[in-house]
């Protein structure tokens, strides 16, 4: 296994522990998750760019890595919607449309067929890691009110607007990604 495909596999093996470290409430825990949520999402910035600029793109790669991203960000927005931080339509939208695609691959996969992420999955993954990222230090911040930290009454509300809008700018992108991604691929589907 190359290194590209390590990384990969290793986003996939930090999950268990973000997910425990979001949810286990101990001190600092937040920060603990947004460490390993922000590791996570850096194994899946430095996976792409080796294996592009050392010849290693598998096609394992180009499976797995789309998979570990859609891992880590379902894993974060039901840890989310378990916390309250989430509205579960959102986490429905975003299952339906990775369900879509992954079958779509899986399709193509049967018929010998790899299909690579296209640049709106990349966007989506990218607005999906930003609005985790932003939640998490703005819960990170909420927290400093529990160790003595004077914090305004309003903000808990302000990041609760904030973290929807965050996670329904990149629902919308789930959307117009799996749209794209099914014509693109529509192929795959209207084959008798």
């Amino acid at each position: 296994m190359n290194l590209p495909n390590k990384l990969t596999v290793l986003r996939i093996i930090l999950v268990p522990f973000f997910a425990a470290a979001l949810l286990i409430p101990f001190p600092l825990h937040n920060l603990a998750a947004l460490a390993l949520f922000g590791a996570a999402s850096l194994t899946d910035l430095f996976d792409g760019k080796i294996a592009r600029k050392r010849g290693l793109v598998t096609d394992f790669g180009k499976f797995a890595d789309p998979l570990a991203d859609k891992i880590l960000v379902i894993s974060a927005l039901l840890c989310f919607v378990q916390l309250g931080l989430c509205d579960c339509v959102a986490v429905i939208i975003v299952l339906f449309r990775e369900f879509t695609v992954t079958s779509i691959r899986l399709i193509a996969a049967s018929k010998g067929k790899v299909i690579a992420a296209n640049i709106w999955g990349k966007v989506k993954t990218v607005t999906q890691i930003v609005a985790v990222i932003c939640i998490l230090v703005m819960q990170i911040i909420l927290d400093l009110g529990t160790l003595g930290v004077a914090l305004p009454a309003a903000l808990s509300g302000v990041f609760t607007v904030i973290g929807e809008v965050l996670i329904w700018v990149s629902t919308f992108f789930a959307i117009l990604s799996g749209v794209i991604y099914v014509w693109q691929n529509r192929q795959f589907i209207a084959e008798k």
